[in-house]
């Protein structure tokens, strides 16, 4: 029997109090309805539909491929969407799964043991549940001798709202059965809306229940208290997963993490870092502390602190700040150092070159063994158009030169300090820049009393008003 799956996301979440859609804000890098799909991924789904409704075009545009959308004009409550959803999905799916898209601790384990119990139990309908000492709003799971039904906290008995085994929103049904009960279902409720649970008892057959020892699954976000509450336990989650794989972490809590984050071993993770995106560190890397990277590939034994790195190539070895900045498009070569106060952007730095301190390098080649000295900037805008500039292997820069790109230094060559490069430098040369100097005796003196004569003139000029 081929397996569906409906995801409604079509709520606006209004005490998000936010102009992105509620399924759309991120926990560890990936939107909450992202996590959702996720966890469907270890099940064997022939179609996936995912219900949308407030400002749909942005939730599509975040779906991944080989999922389909369908659009739910008007909110009328979960069993309204989840119809909506059964008219788009595939014929061939026999069994449907139904779920909440901002419910992000849903497991893959979870949904896998939904699906097999629903077989082997050959059940109408089969939800989860779990239990709760303070069950809130939740809708209560009742068990009594007329099978299992749900009711809303909000149209419960005070005998119902003492119970604390609450549905966790996440479901197995017979699709014909389905689809026949959600034709019955009134909206005899005080929402006045089509509640999916209410299909259960107008199933026409058995209805399951699968207990999950996981209260956390329930978790839902409606707010950003809650969507911190989320963040924190899958934070928690990913840092000892990392932990027991061979990660040290002096204080896990100051470091966060995004869903796609890659960490070798031996690597230790010091305060104050944030790994995001496609991330990767390789084995035996200190990062931190205060080290933000995104979208980078870190080779092995390369140190990172207090830097800020983005969608860059870094080789093993290289040591990187404090204080530096790292603009996409860079590429570190292994042993590259960039030190205190630099800047780096759309650049390679070649093999065990060295940029050390208080420097700006855009839109350059520099080859290996080469050290830019301190205060150097590549000029590489003329004020329409980028141009870049390129450094050879084994150069040597004086202090405080400005390179005005396009310009070319050759291999071994040296620049003095203070000079401004506009043409180039061949191989092994000495490049010189600069006004020769010129000493004034005297200059401190004179220029000092001509001030004391222009200050008593102006003191006279009032005295005589």
């Amino acid at each position: 029997m081929a397996v569906g799956a409906v995801v409604m996301a079509a709520g606006q979440g209004t005490r998000m109090r936010s102009r992105l859609p509620k399924v759309l804000h991120p926990i560890a890098g990936r939107p909450l309805v992202g996590w959702v799909l996720d966890a469907l991924s270890g099940t064997r789904l022939s179609h996936t539909v995912v219900v949308v409704g407030h400002l749909a075009d942005q939730v599509k545009a975040a779906l991944p491929p080989g999922v389909d959308v369908a659009l739910q004009r008007t909110q009328n409550g979960t069993g309204h969407a989840t119809g909506v959803g059964l008219k788009a999905l595939s014929p061939d799916c026999d069994i449907v799964l139904v779920l909440s898209g901002d419910t992000p601790l849903i497991s893959r384990a979870l949904i896998k043991q939904l699906v097999q119990t629903h077989r082997r139990r050959k059940a109408a309908a089969t939800l989860v549940s779990t239990m709760l000492e303070d069950a809130g709003s939740y809708g209560r799971v009742i068990r009594g001798r007329d099978g299992v039904r749900v009711v809303e906290a909000a149209d419960a008995t005070p005998e119902e709202l003492a119970v604390h085994e609450i549905n966790a929103g996440l479901y197995a049904f017979d699709r014909v059965a389905l689809e026949r009960a959600l034709r019955k279902v009134g909206r005899d409720n005080a929402q006045g809306e089509i509640y999916l649970p209410d299909v259960l008892p107008l199933i026409g057959g058995s209805v399951g229940v699968v207990v999950s020892q996981d209260p956390n699954v329930v978790l839902g976000v409606n707010s950003r208290v809650e969507l911190a509450e989320c963040e924190m336990i899958i934070q928690d989650e990913m840092r000892e997963e990392m932990l027991r794989s061979g990660v040290t972490m002096p204080d896990p809590t100051t470091v966060y993490v995004d869903a796609g984050v890659q960490v070798g071993r031996d690597v230790t993770l010091h305060p104050g870092t944030h790994l995001r995106g496609t991330t990767v560190i390789g084995e035996g890397c200190s990062v931190g502390p205060n080290v933000i990277v995104t979208n980078c590939t870190v080779g092995d034994d390369t140190r990172i602190v207090l830097a800020h790195i983005n969608d860059s190539q870094i080789g093993s070895g290289c040591e990187i700040g404090p204080f530096a900045y790292l603009r996409p498009g860079v590429t570190l070569e292994d042993g590259a150092k960039v030190g205190t106060y630099v800047e780096v952007k759309n650049s390679v730095v070649g093999a065990k070159s060295k940029i050390p301190h208080l420097s700006y390098i855009g839109d350059a080649d520099i080859g290996p063994g080469t050290n830019i000295g301190a205060g150097n900037i590549t000029a590489n805008y003329d004020g329409f158009r980028k141009h870049r500039t390129t450094i050879g292997s084994g150069v040597k820069t004086g202090s405080d030169c400005v390179f005005v790109a396009p310009v070319r230094i050759g291999d071994k060559a040296m620049t003095g300090a203070g000079s401004i490069i506009t043409h180039e430098v061949p191989a092994g040369a000495l490049g010189m820049a600069r006004a020769r100097q010129e000493n004034r005796e005297g200059f401190t003196a004179r220029a000092e009393a001509k001030a004391k004569a222009a200050a008593a003139a102006r003191s006279t000029k009032r005295g005589q008003r």
